[in-house]
């Protein structure tokens, strides 16, 4: 039986497992115990490893049983774990995408709201070409992971003809990103608030994603001239972003809640 805990963060859920009990599994037991009805359910597994130094690490594991450099939803669950069960208001990841901090603000248990500082974005402009679609503009967003965002004026968020799950995969699984990348699709609502939909490498559409409203925030702002401070609103509910500086961090602020904790069967 391997012990989880199971938490999600504006409906984007993850499986929070010790890494000693892993056993070089991670894509195996992430395909099996992601699985939405035959097993635990959820996005993927944050596999945390307690390192002798006492440096804390994350691998992240999708549903599908690929390994992304990280999640900023998913390193707040494990941040939240650690808040409710050792007290530990201030915690440090290392991470695939690099350091992420993690500071809680209000912990109200289940839930907490936290703060997390997300590394410096990278936004690049940049049209691809899709077969069966044409050009598509957008821009490449790296924030510790990779992303393209897409601009919408549709409430629906459709483009190009094509609803956003539809052209989503497509833009994710395109030879032009060969390692798949996760893509996003805004509307500007006003200077200081976007909506968007995700569609997440790995996943497919996803309610929620930490890095995902950083990406969509980050384009946003270097490339309509919104608000450098803004609430970005997906499916599952709205986070708040802050990036003072197109040189500096930008800081992602939302809620995550500890759903339950569990045993389960990796046969």
């Amino acid at each position: 039986m391997i012990p989880f805990v199971k938490a999600h963060a504006c409906g984007n859920d993850f499986l929070v497992i010790e890494e000693p009990l892993a056993q070089r599994r991670h894509a195996e037991l992430a395909r099996k115990l992601c699985a939405r009805n035959t097993s635990v359910g959820a996005d993927g597994i944050e596999f945390l490893e307690r390192r002798a130094n006492g440096d804390l690490f994350l691998r992240l594991f999708n549903a599908d049983g690929s390994e992304a450099e990280l999640s900023g939803n998913g390193t707040r669950c494990v941040a939240t774990w650690l808040a409710r069960s050792e007290g530990r208001m201030d915690v440090v990841f290392g991470t695939d995408g690099g350091l992420r901090t993690c500071r809680v603000v209000e912990a109200a248990d289940p839930l907490y709201l936290i703060e997390s500082e997300m590394g410096i974005p990278r936004v690049m402009p940049r049209t691809i070409e899709l077969p069966g679609v044409g050009n598509v503009a957008g821009a490449m967003v790296n924030v510790g992971n990779p992303h393209f965002v897409v601009f919408v004026e549709t409430e629906d968020f459709s483009a190009h003809g094509h609803g956003w799950q539809e052209l989503g995969a497509k833009i994710s699984a395109s030879p032009l990103f060969p390692h798949g990348t996760n893509v996003e699709f805004v509307r500007v609502l006003s200077p200081s608030k976007i909506a968007f939909r995700i569609f997440e490498r790995g996943c497919g559409p996803t309610r929620s994603s930490g890095t995902g409203t950083c990406a969509s925030s980050a384009a946003a702002m270097a490339l309509r001239g919104v608000d450098r401070e803004l609430t970005a609103v997906a499916e599952g509910g709205a986070q708040r972003t802050l990036w003072p500086s197109s040189d500096g961090v930008m800081r992602l602020t939302g809620p995550a809640e500890i759903i339950c904790v569990g045993e389960v069967s990796a046969l």
